[in-house]
């Protein structure tokens, strides 16, 4: 039984402690503590008819089976739209922390891993992959290589990418994501409550104009010199340089017969010259009249101007998983938006934090036994394949044979001794993995 202490699983109130000399606000946090509750929380998009399911559970690997429980895709190669609601606030004068969790179980290939901010004037029986939303920001991987870390700002009616090129993570692990926008214009991207990168939201968006560009009256002069190196002037071919790589041959003559009416002027065959040195060159000095690199002067653009509502979003009030993914398994939880950035870390080291290393260790543990498994699968079928090769009189076909006849008679014992057999390995393999809880 879960203890009264805990913090309710949606907090839509204020919360009384302070922190930097402003009350604490927890918008929204969802932990999937209460079961099958949190279908009556998120709302299914009905936009499309075949969108992918949601269902609850903990995964393969996890330091507690209830306690971890997410939300996991279901289904592959399939859309997935779902949302939930809460109160609607806004992030004017306020920092605004958005952080969840993600476990790539299944090992992605390609598929969207984020979640996205909406105006409380989304329709969520609607929602779809053009709805207008305020922040997209989470893992987004597609192929070998391409792992992007998505932060998309919505501003003055367009999406806005960052800059900067961040990379998520990859692995089968959880991992915890944090997004923070503050009042000064600042942002902030955390991985795993480490900093990955942090800036200005003018200097890595391309919300406005820039500040700064070339003066279109600018040019450079024209005696400019941006040759570092230069050939020597005063270096000169020596007199005996041969730089002929082939010579007439001076012992052919010209036939007595030759016509040059009818054959044309004669000319002797081309050999190989002894004395060839290659093509001469000068060599090559530092340019003594060298002014560097002539760099274009910039000006003030006038169509610049400062815009301070950036990054301001009003009756923000649902958050939403507008996904494809070809390969599904991948895992949600631990959604939390607040104003408060140590807040959110203390969150995420009580949540992520905790199963972190116990499930990363149950994890290495299930894949070393799919290996075994799987080498031994595999050394199975060499046996098989060579027992078969050294059957020059074929009894093992028709042993294969009478096995089949045997099956075609009994057609319902076999299945249901399979059946029981895989139950019994099954509940067998869950035993042995539950004994974590006791760590």
């Amino acid at each position: 039984m879960k203890s009264l202490s805990l913090l309710p699983l949606l907090l839509l109130t204020t919360c009384t402690s302070r922190a930097q000399g402003k009350r604490r606000q927890v918008y929204f946090r969802e932990e999937f503590e209460d079961g099958d509750g949190w279908t009556k929380r998120w709302v299914q998009s009905k936009h499309q008819s075949d969108y992918g399911k949601f269902q609850l559970t903990a995964g393969k690997f996890y330091q507690d089976r209830e306690r971890d429980k997410g939300l996991q895709t279901s289904e592959d190669a399939k859309f997935y739209a779902l949302s939930t609601r809460f109160k609607p606030f806004n992030n004017v004068n306020e920092t605004l922390v958005v952080q969840f969790s993600v476990k790539h179980e299944q090992g992605i290939d390609c598929g969207g891993g984020y979640v996205k901010l909406f105006p409380a004037t989304l329709n969520q029986e609607d929602m779809h992959s053009e709805s207008q939303y305020y922040i997209m920001f989470g893992p987004d991987i597609c192929g070998f290589g391409n792992n992007k870390l998505q932060v998309i700002l919505f501003h003055r009616g367009k999406y806005h990418e960052n800059n900067k090129t961040l990379k998520c993570r990859i692995n089968k692990d959880t991992h915890l994501y944090t997004l923070i926008l503050r009042p000064n214009a600042t942002y902030e991207v955390k991985i795993d409550n480490e900093k990955v990168i942090t800036g200005g939201l003018e200097d890595d968006w391309d919300f406005l104009p820039p500040k700064k560009i070339k003066d279109p009256y600018a040019r450079k002069p024209r005696k400019w010199d941006e040759r570092v190196q230069i050939e020597d002037p005063e270096d000169k071919k020596p007199e005996d340089w041969e730089d002929s790589e082939f010579i007439p041959d001076p012992e052919a003559k010209k036939p007595e017969d030759w016509n040059e009416a009818m054959d044309g002027v004669w000319e002797g065959p081309l050999i190989p010259n002894v004395k060839y040195k290659g093509e001469w060159k000068p060599r090559i000095i530092d340019n003594p009249n060298y002014q560097g690199e002539w760099i274009h002067p910039e000006i003030d653009n006038p169509k610049y101007k400062p815009d301070p509502t950036i990054c301001h979003y009003y009756n923000i009030s649902v958050l939403g998983l507008d996904l494809w993914q070809v390969k599904s398994g991948t895992i949600f939880d631990n959604f939390l938006l607040t104003n408060d950035e140590d807040f959110a870390e203390e969150v995420g080291n009580m949540t992520w934090g905790l199963r972190k290393d116990v499930e990363q260790q149950w994890r290495e543990l299930y894949e070393e036994m799919e290996k075994k498994k799987e080498a031994e699968e595999a050394k199975k079928k060499r046996e098989k394949e060579r027992a078969r090769k050294e059957d020059i009189w074929g009894l093992d076909e028709e042993d294969e044979e009478d096995n089949e006849e045997d099956s075609e008679e009994e057609p319902d014992e076999r299945p249901k001794q399979k059946e029981s057999a895989e139950r019994a390995a099954l509940g067998k393999k869950e035993g042995h993995f539950d004994q974590k809880d006791e760590l």
